[in-house]
């Protein structure tokens, strides 16, 4: 029996984040496991009751609590090796910025900072257009893209503000669709790769 593929999901601050139980529902219909790592400001958008039952929600006071001496488990660390694909949606600016920065204070960002680069990371931008468009913006895009991640481009659509342009999240099937083929290319890589 194959393994079930394992998909980390990171969540930002942004109204997106509403999306996450569609998601993840998706994401189980394909037999794929996910685990999700959301920020402060995300949990102000998640409905927990909405999720599959089941579903690992872990945030900077799971990764705190979990650690209190030497030898304990460095979340964080854990996760990086447990999962195949780490999947971030939505990517908020702020996000955005400390990723491009090498910012690591929060889980999802060490999480990111510690990833090998030989996984797939995918990341799907949404925020206001007047902040898709601001010129630091396609520069923070290109430096993650120049690593190695892969954009999920946002779309545009009337946004939650009542302002209709560029910088909503991609729609959930265009992830869901973007992310197994993230993990058929790693399951293809690793198998001829890393497992002889």
């Amino acid at each position: 029996m194959a393994t079930r593929k394992k998909v980390l999901l990171g969540c930002t601050g942004s109204v997106a984040t509403i999306k996450l139980p569609l998601l993840c529902e998706k994401l189980w219909e394909h037999n794929v496991d996910v685990r999700v790592v959301v920020t402060e400001r995300a949990k102000h958008f998640l409905k927990e009751a909405e999720l599959p039952p089941g579903t690992q929600i872990l945030s900077d006071t799971v990764e705190w609590a979990a650690w209190q001496d030497r030898g304990d488990p460095v979340l964080h660390i854990d996760l990086v090796k447990w999962a195949d694909v780490f999947l971030i949606a939505p990517l908020d600016a702020n996000t955005l910025g400390k990723l491009a920065s090498g910012i690591c204070d929060n889980i999802l960002t060490c999480v990111a900072r510690a990833w090998d680069p030989m996984k797939p990371l995918l990341f799907c931008p949404a925020m206001n257009t007047k902040m898709w468009e601001h010129p630091i913006t396609s520069t923070q895009v290109a430096l993650l893209k120049s690593w190695g991640y892969k954009e999920i481009s946002c779309i545009t659509k009337t946004l939650m503000c009542g302002d209709t342009g560029i910088g909503a999240m991609a729609e959930v099937d265009t992830i869901v669709q973007a992310t197994l083929r993230s993990l058929n290319s790693w399951d293809s890589y690793s198998s001829l790769h890393l497992r002889h």
